[in-house]
């Protein structure tokens, strides 16, 4: 066999490619609503947890960030008044990244255009089956290349919300 058409190069090589043209097709909306890919994602992330909140770490667990990464995004989200830091009661070497009323309402705002996005360009390509099982095909490689990805987040609380995250 020729190492080159190796099929694991080529799921790969096309994860890539699909990753990068969703992010072509979708970040010009979140850029209309003044919003980065990684502002969107910390937000939507917030707002998909339990209370709408995390703790910074486990903030920087669920993300392609750093904690020095989320501390400088949940800082400039805090200064546009997105977010809202809390201490953690119970360990004050901890606090929480907060989703404010003002974040909830920029994600209110965008939510519709931006799921339009992923509709025409990604979920909408595929059937109901198709769907099903590409996304039970990323949780098996997520669990394993990025077990923190679900950090702070409780089980129950992850179940009703499991179509889409």
């Amino acid at each position: 066999m020729d190492p080159f058409d190796d099929p694991r190069l080529t799921a790969m090589g096309l994860f890539a490619e699909v990753y990068t043209g969703l992010s072509d097709k979708t970040s010009p909306t979140l850029a209309a609503a003044g919003l980065s890919e990684v502002d969107f994602e910390t937000l939507i992330r917030l707002a998909r947890s339990p209370e709408r909140r995390l703790r910074m770490s486990d903030l920087a667990a669920q993300t392609s960030l750093s904690t020095s990464g989320i501390t400088r995004v949940v800082d400039r989200l805090e200064r546009d008044g997105l977010v809202e830091r809390h201490a953690c009661a119970s360990d004050r070497r901890a606090s929480y990244a907060v989703l404010s009323e003002a974040g909830a309402e920029r994600l209110r705002a965008v939510l519709p255009r931006h799921v339009e996005d992923i509709e025409t360009w990604f979920t909408g390509l595929l059937t109901e089956n198709q769907l099903a099982d590409f996304l039970q095909a990323l949780r098996v490689i997520r669990d394993v290349v990025r077990p923190c990805a679900t950090a702070g987040v409780r089980e129950a609380s992850r179940a009703p919300r499991a179509k889409t995250g």
